[in-house]
């Protein structure tokens, strides 16, 4: 049984990365964490020596899977303070090779699922004046090879945020957007080569890759009562990189 805290917060893709260390921040700050993922044993192992965390197994591309999702969070929950919709896949190829298929892949978790779970959560949150953040990428902000669908996608959640903060700011709702750059997650540092690692430090003003925890402080920050007046942003979250363009680092000397 969760005990009884004084805020709710719901988070996506919480099974791993960005999501796990958002919802461990939460925790942290004192609040009650719902936290989504599809990934039924993934989910189950982070979940169970967490206190005040209700692992709820969802697809949220899926609007059946959501439904019993939401009903599940009403039902439990006094309240819904903040949706976190974290929940993403990245595929990356050329746009010769994405066919519609895998481009509605993408877009079927990283921008449908946002719609659906800000939807069905909406009268909750409005009942809360809660706060809505969107985890888009950098690649939303800035284009790049082999990302036509993922950048694509995550430029439009920018977009979806902007929305949300124009309509539902009368009801006290927020809703922001963070755009993390390269992160150091385990999945990025196995695959990324020393060459990839070493020319996004020369590209990146601040040299390093961001961690999970400092993408979390941001969005858990936009959560609070101390970010009351902060809606429709988009906060980069990238260590600098996209302020720096596409110039080439030998230029940076």
């Amino acid at each position: 049984m969760l005990s009884d805290t004084p805020k709710t917060a719901v988070v996506t893709g919480a099974a791993r990365g960005i999501g796990l260390a958002t919802a461990r921040q939460f925790l942290d700050q004192g609040w009650r964490v719902v936290m989504i993922d599809r990934d039924a044993p993934a989910l189950e192992a982070v979940a169970a020596p967490l206190a005040n965390a209700d692992p709820v197994v969802c697809d949220v591309s899926q609007p059946d899977q959501v439904a019993r999702m939401a009903a599940h969070v009403t039902a439990t929950c006094t309240s819904v303070d903040a949706l976190v919709n974290n929940a993403g896949v990245a595929d990356f190829g050329p746009l010769a090779e994405t066919d519609f298929a895998r481009w509605r892949v993408v877009m079927e978790t990283n921008l449908d699922g946002v719609f659906l779970m800000s939807q069905a959560l909406r009268e909750p949150l409005c009942a809360a004046r809660g706060s809505i953040v969107n985890v888009a990428s950098i690649s939303g902000l800035r284009a790049s090879t082999l990302r036509v669908a993922y950048g694509t996608s995550k430029a439009a959640v920018r977009h979806l945020t902007l929305q949300q903060a124009a309509e539902l700011g009368e009801y006290g709702v927020r809703a922001n957007c963070v755009c993390p750059g390269p992160v150091a997650t385990k999945l990025a540092m196995a695959v990324h080569s020393p060459e990839i690692i070493a020319a996004y430090h020369d590209a990146i003003p601040l040299n390093r890759y961001g961690t999970e925890d400092e993408i979390a402080n941001v969005i858990t920050f936009l959560c609070s009562d101390k970010a009351s007046y902060v809606t429709g942003q988009i906060i980069a979250v990238d260590g600098g990189f996209e302020a720096t363009g596409i110039g080439l680092p030998a230029l940076r000397g």
